[in-house]
């Protein structure tokens, strides 16, 4: 099935879809579709169904009786029954439903599957049954497609001693955009404005149209605009966004803690300890609440990349971290109709300190782990990190923003290079001593094998001749700017 010319990017994801559809093995099969909310899963799979001529049900939060009613109006309009088709139990709708393909492949989609697995907790086994060979397996080619946002629940349903272990041969996640990606999708060719759109809204594809009606900033002297219009309106849907991904993950059963959670993270609280001050709690009281956030998919925990015992926690999209960073402490002021003009201004250093850096050094880190040529590296890289570095004389610590790792040919891990970011400084040849030193010091610590180590430079506001001269004549010095991580 060739893509439709409405689906963005995706050739990954569909080109596994439509094979999982159309494959000519004999019997029914299973596939479960996962990602957080508004990555497009549904017109995704809305495209496959339409190509495929398949079956497809959107699921909303209602009761069993009333879920198995709609089930059956769907069906019944999609096979052009004179008059709507009742079921009982959802035994006679699975089975019904496995009835549709007894000749060839038909992709079936069931949307949003945890609204209906929550009020019918029996339905996973009933797909299983009918999976089973003792089931209709044998005399059907229908291709179920189960799809949801929980990433909790759909990671569950796969798991353990779930009844679907086992019976899946598609296991699909669809990621957001990443950056280069979202550059495109939003239609922004300067890259600094690329990044900045990014920084807030991140690859998050639904923001692109139905939250900001089309509106994307024309070029940098629109960005501001663009945040005091799209993004700050009280009136436009992405203003209270970030609020309702957290109210409609049903595992975050006390709001309050995981805003405070969120909002420590924000403010650069990124280890448990620091997080734990923060709130005024002992680190032990976070456990579950981190945990949670890590199993939705709204945090990721990212582990040092020279002590691998301690890692950071960082928010996984980026609005929320707009959203605690920017948004939160001047709601009052932002709620009132207008204001937005006037608040804005007094919130951008935050927005670049807090929201834009970060994101920044979180960019550099894709680039490098994913976008960066091996030649440039001086291998492939199967590791790439942020980390701390002790300065035993100096009785200090350094920042490392990226650390790229690869295997030698002998196996044995090496560290290929090591980098700092700085996105509103130009970066001169202070940067570049500040690098040697530190990799002066991991050569000199038992373990790490950082001989042929090199350095790289990522900057959102350029480099200094004296820094870029030196880069000219020494390969192992990187210098790497916006047009290079967008290219």
């Amino acid at each position: 099935m060739e893509k439709p010319t409405t689906v963005f990017e995706r050739d990954a994801e569909w080109a596994e879809l439509a094979e999982y559809a159309s494959a000519p093995m004999g019997g029914a099969t299973l596939g479960v579709v996962s990602g957080r909310r508004r990555q497009g899963k549904t017109f995704l799979l809305d495209a496959l169904v339409r190509a495929a001529g398949g079956f497809m049900f959107t699921a909303t939060e209602s009761s069993e009786a009333d879920a198995l009613r709609q089930f059956g109006d769907a069906l019944g309009s999609y096979l052009r029954e004179p008059t709507p088709i009742r079921f009982a139990t959802w035994d006679e709708a699975v089975t019904r439903t496995f009835a549709l393909a007894p000749h060839g492949p038909l992709p079936v989609v069931i949307d949003e599957f945890p609204f209906l697995a929550r009020v019918s907790p029996a339905l996973p086994s009933i797909i299983q049954r009918q999976l089973d060979p003792a089931g209709q397996r044998a005399n059907s080619q229908v291709r179920l497609l189960l799809c949801g946002s929980a990433l909790s629940f759909m990671g569950g349903l796969l798991s353990g001693t779930a009844p679907l272990r086992g019976r899946a041969g598609l296991e699909l996640v669809v990621p957001t955009l990443d950056y280069r990606a979202a550059g495109r999708f939003w239609e922004i060719p300067d890259p600094r404005t690329a990044l900045l759109v990014n920084a807030i809204v991140g690859g998050t594809p639904a923001y692109r149209h139905e939250f900001t009606r089309d509106d994307s900033p024309g070029g940098p002297e629109d960005f501001d605009a663009w945040v005091v219009r799209a993004v700050l309106n009280p009136a436009r849907p992405l203003f209270r966004e970030a609020r309702y991904l957290l109210a409609e993950e049903p595992d975050l059963r006390d709001p309050a803690l995981y805003h405070s959670v969120l909002a420590a993270i924000s403010e650069g609280n990124t280890r448990r300890g620091a997080i734990a001050n923060y709130l005024g709690r002992a680190p032990s009281d976070l456990n579950h609440a981190l945990r949670i956030l890590e199993d939705v998919g709204m945090v990721v925990r990212e582990p040092d990349a020279f002590r691998n015992a301690t890692g950071d926690y960082r928010i996984a999209e980026p609005l929320v971290t707009f959203y605690h960073a920017v948004m939160r402490p001047a709601w009052g002021d932002l709620e009132r109709p207008g204001r937005a003009a006037r608040v804005w201004p007094r919130l951008q250093a935050t927005f670049l300190s807090k929201v834009v850096g970060p994101h920044f050094e979180s960019v550099c880190r894709q680039w490098t782990r994913w976008e960066a040529d091996p030649d440039v590296l001086g291998g492939y890289p199967h590791r790439v990190a942020a980390g701390t570095v002790a300065d035993p004389v100096a009785r200090s610590q350094h920042e490392v923003d990226v650390a790229a790792f690869g295997r030698g040919p002998d196996g044995r891990e090496e560290l290929l290079a090591i980098g700092e970011a700085k996105w509103n400084e130009t970066v001169g040849v202070k940067h570049l001593h500040r690098l040697e030193h530190i990799r002066e010091l991991l050569r000199a610590r038992s373990g790490v094998h950082a001989e042929s180590c090199r350095l790289m430079l990522f900057s959102g506001a350029g480099f200094t001749p004296d820094l870029t001269a030196v880069a000219v004549s020494d390969p192992t010095v990187q210098l790497i700017d916006l047009a290079r991580l967008y290219s």
